[in-house]
């Protein structure tokens, strides 16, 4: 039985370039990377360095050339956060593309961000 999630992979042009605007503008932390080795290379980032569930930024071109049939294509992500507001008003300040911060009906406060690549995530207050 499965009783948790582990790891998102997030496929990314630019791993430097993502590790550094998921850790310098969102908040997240680096728990743990691989040394470049043939090509591949991985970065793991979570919100905090105890969380359950953590991102790794894999290269999108590497991953292509060793499976190419792999959807390489992001995940439709939501994540959770508090004071949203300020997180938004944060994000704003700090350059990131957001959307409107709305309301949603039996859910709660929500807003979505672009990241260094145009792709979208979201985050919702419950």
């Amino acid at each position: 039985m499965i009783h948790k999630i582990g790891q998102v992979m997030l496929y990314v042009n630019d791993q430097e370039a993502s590790a550094k605007f998921w850790t310098e503008k969102v908040g997240f932390v680096i728990t743990s990377e691989s040394a470049p080795t043939d090509g591949q290379r991985w970065i793991e980032i979570a919100p905090t360095k105890d969380s359950a569930t953590k991102f790794v930024l894999q290269d999108k071109v590497a991953v292509a050339k060793m499976q190419p049939e792999m959807n390489l294509g992001t995940p439709s992500i939501l994540l959770y956060g508090e004071n949203l507001d300020a997180m938004y008003e944060d994000f704003k300040s700090k350059g990131i593309t957001v959307g409107d911060l709305i309301d949603v009906p039996n859910m709660g406060r929500v807003f979505n961000f672009a990241d260094n690549e145009n792709n979208y995530f979201a985050i919702l207050q419950k």
